[in-house]
């Protein structure tokens, strides 16, 4: 619990120091932003910015990858506390009880399951990416370019192709000097334009699969969509929720229910994705109610009362949330 503590006010430190120098195009881990301001952030730049390529970035195992000298300088950057530099250090170092109940050294990463790992992994990925991507690549590029970051998840939008491969080619280069590697299956180049003959693409960003369409007025504009493998294993593990809670009462099972769907829908309730809900919804109730009927020997439940049920409760109903505000990066023109 001491440790917890001083991890807390370590945090509250650094973010005091550092959060004037993040940049706009970085909101995990930040104070009053979560992870739909920055896919609103990357909507709006794609609706209305000049671009049409993007590269679709993932850093292989990001935390365990951070460099132990490397973090250290970066931080000491800001701060000349050698007593708060040696306390992050040992935090660096710290021990890790395995499975095996052996202890296992780190030589890099940071703290698993730490207070003040967050902090630490924006502070590296601020100096290894960020500051980079602003004041070398966007000063290479003739037409726009910006940033999208959400803690190691991040995505670059271009407006020219040569310079959108010449930053791929450059991102295993940066991050091989930090000590970090860019996933070969998650990492790509795509054209991704409203103008014909652009090929129907689409990329997946923070749970959401984004791509072009047609509103209801026929004009050109970006959905975004829940992804598939985010779906699946959203159902997978609500389908083991109510494995182990089928037997619970009615009104707590129920109540416990209406929760996990609101949760759902603050994560993926963007304008747009009624229909991602709505799947997602259905396929939710048919599992519960499967499950129901296994509670005991005989079947419990056919469709009309099991619909009569869900309006006793009252069960929560797709909707969408949504964030009114939205930050708009800065982009070169």
């Amino acid at each position: 619990m001491e440790d917890k503590r001083l991890q807390l006010a370590v945090t509250r430190l650094l973010t005091a120091i550092d959060e004037p120098d993040f940049l706009r195009c970085r909101d995990g881990y930040r104070l009053h932003t979560c992870a739909l301001d920055a896919v609103h952030t990357l909507t709006i730049n794609r609706q209305f910015g000049r671009y049409n390529w993007v590269v679709e970035a993932d850093i292989q195992g990001f935390f365990d990858a951070i460099d132990h000298e490397w973090m250290i300088r970066m931080v000491a950057e800001r701060i000349d506390d050698r007593a708060l530099l040696r306390l992050i250090k040992k935090w660096l170092k710290a021990g890790i009880l395995d499975t095996d109940g052996k202890v296992r050294h780190p030589v890099t990463g940071t703290p698993q399951g730490g207070t003040v790992s967050p902090i630490l992994a924006n502070v590296y990925l601020h100096y290894a990416v960020d500051r980079w991507f602003e004041r070398v690549v966007k000063q290479q590029c003739r037409g726009e370019a910006c940033l999208i970051r959400d803690a190691d998840d991040f995505v670059c939008a271009f407006e020219r192709q040569p310079e959108a491969e010449r930053f791929y080619t450059m991102l295993g280069q940066r991050l091989g000097k930090f000590g970090l590697e860019r996933s070969a299956e998650k990492t790509r180049v795509i054209p991704f334009s409203r103008q014909p003959p652009a090929p129907k693409t689409s990329f997946e960003f923070l749970g959401f699969e984004f791509r072009w369409d047609k509103d209801r007025a026929g004009q050109d504009h970006i959905t975004r969509r829940t992804a598939r493998k985010k779906r699946r294993n959203s159902l997978k593990r609500f389908t083991q929720w109510c494995r182990e809670h089928r037997n619970l009462r009615l009104g707590v099972l129920f109540a416990r229910l209406n929760a996990k769907l609101r949760g759902y829908d603050n994560d993926y309730g963007v304008p747009g994705n009624v229909a991602g809900l709505k799947q997602f919804f259905s396929h939710a109730l048919g599992i519960l109610k499967k499950w129901l009927n296994r509670r005991s020997q005989r079947r419990s439940y056919n469709w009309a009362g099991y619909n009569e049920l869900l309006a006793h409760f009252n069960i929560e109903r797709p909707r969408i949330f949504g964030r009114p505000q939205t930050r708009v990066a800065a982009s070169k023109a």
